[in-house]
């Protein structure tokens, strides 16, 4: 399944932040994000518009958007931990309301749920207007929670969060405390998600557009729609369907590819075959055992991993020494087991010329650092980040990096 699932989510999105004023008035952020080679990169940002109608000249028709609301018309209320809304606690958030005239986002963070409403009528309002644009909403989320996805990467260290109007104040665990909104209230400082700059103005549709790519690995913190529900399905089943009519139809080619190939090998190697028939058995008999011997010498070479004389711990210790005080090291494996050719040979197989390095790091900024510094060195072809987690049970950072020398 690992190997599909890139074929199986959403690899491009865009997030559409619309804040609605007090006077009415609009302001547009898009943010839209690509992931290519296990790498997410922002490819579009449009800090503000004012019109929703300025937004076809920065996306292109048919793209997916994760929408996102905020301001007027939109009702943030912090109760205690509820791991549902329904019509029973409804009435908490919203007396004498009825339930089914509003969409409900439940965003639990520590002990408190921070739950936002906004009247179906004004939720499908918004959604047809993106719809009619020519892009394809799939989720909607309201106010600034998505955000929580993507404090890792940003460089906020303090317990108060401050970005374009939102203030958010987080305890020691950094868990969501309170919510404040002034118009007037503008981050002290610039900035960064891990070491790219970026506008304060597109962290929420940043953020919105991240947890939409990365839908399967994350609880998405968006209200309960149930058309854009239904549509988000349908999109993931449909990239199944066409994944596997694909590999189907590779299959197939592969399998006429190979006939073709071993007709034309046949038709030609009678006059060959003729003429090794004419050996005599001590030769035929001399050429298996010498064929057997390489081999066999050839099979030894590569079960002790020889690779031409490369000192590998000389490696491992250049790669160590240029580590950031930040980070501790977990696993090393030189050469690590190469499990999906392992199951489907039944043998044991290996990635050559390969180091994966696991360890600990509280922020991804210093691991970034240490991989800048690794690309230095002559002998790295190529070093790359293939996970970073946060463990919140350990209070730190986990991430997986792989070195090709």
């Amino acid at each position: 399944m690992s190997l599909l699932e890139k074929y199986y989510r959403i690899n491009q999105a865009a997030g559409i932040s619309i804040h609605v004023h007090a006077d009415g008035s609009l302001s547009v952020s898009l943010c839209a994000v690509t992931v290519a080679n296990k790498q997410l990169e922002i490819t579009k940002k449009v800090p503000e518009e004012t019109s929703l109608d300025e937004l076809k000249k920065h996306l292109p028709s048919k793209s997916f958007v994760a929408l996102n609301l905020s301001g007027r018309g939109i009702l943030n209320k912090k109760i205690e931990k509820t791991n549902e809304v329904n019509a029973g606690n409804f009435n908490l958030l919203l007396p004498n309301a009825n339930p089914d005239d509003f969409y409900v986002q439940n965003f639990i963070s520590g002990d408190k749920s921070f739950v936002s409403v906004i009247r179906r009528a004004d939720a499908e309002k918004w959604i047809s207007a993106i719809t009619e644009l020519g892009f394809v909403p799939l989720t909607l989320s309201l106010g600034p929670f998505p955000v929580q996805h993507i404090v890792s990467q940003l460089n906020i260290y303090e317990g108060e969060m401050v970005f374009n109007g939102n203030i958010i104040l987080r305890d020691e665990q950094a868990n969501w405390t309170d919510i404040r909104y002034d118009e007037a209230a503008k981050s002290p400082f610039a900035l960064k998600v891990d070491i790219e700059g970026i506008n304060e103005k597109l962290i929420i549709p940043y953020a919105a557009a991240f947890q939409l790519v990365l839908a399967s690995k994350l609880d998405s913190i968006i209200a309960e729609v149930p058309a854009l529900q239904t549509a988000f399905s349908q999109k993931l089943a449909d990239n199944k369907l066409k994944a596997q009519g694909l590999i189907v139809l590779t299959v197939l080619f592969l399998l006429l590819l190979f006939n073709f190939a071993l007709f034309s090998w046949l038709g030609s190697s009678n006059s060959a075959l003729a003429t090794q028939a004419s050996l005599t058995a001590q030769s035929t008999t001399d050429i298996q055992s010498l064929t057997q011997q390489i081999k066999q010498k050839d099979s030894l070479v590569q079960v002790l991993g020889w690779e031409g004389g490369i000192n590998k711990a000389a490696l491992i210790d250049q790669a160590a020494a240029l580590l950031p005080p930040e980070l501790t090291w977990k696993e090393v494996a030189m050469n690590p087991i190469d499990l999906v050719t392992t199951r489907i040979q039944k043998s044991l197989a290996f990635y050559n010329r390969q180091i994966r390095i696991s360890g600990n790091s509280e922020k991804i900024i210093p691991v970034n650092e240490w991989i800048a510094r690794v690309k230095t060195k002559a002998w790295i072809k190529n070093i790359q980040l293939d996970s970073y987690t946060y463990n919140s049970e350990l209070n730190t950072g986990q991430f997986t990096i792989t070195i090709t020398y």
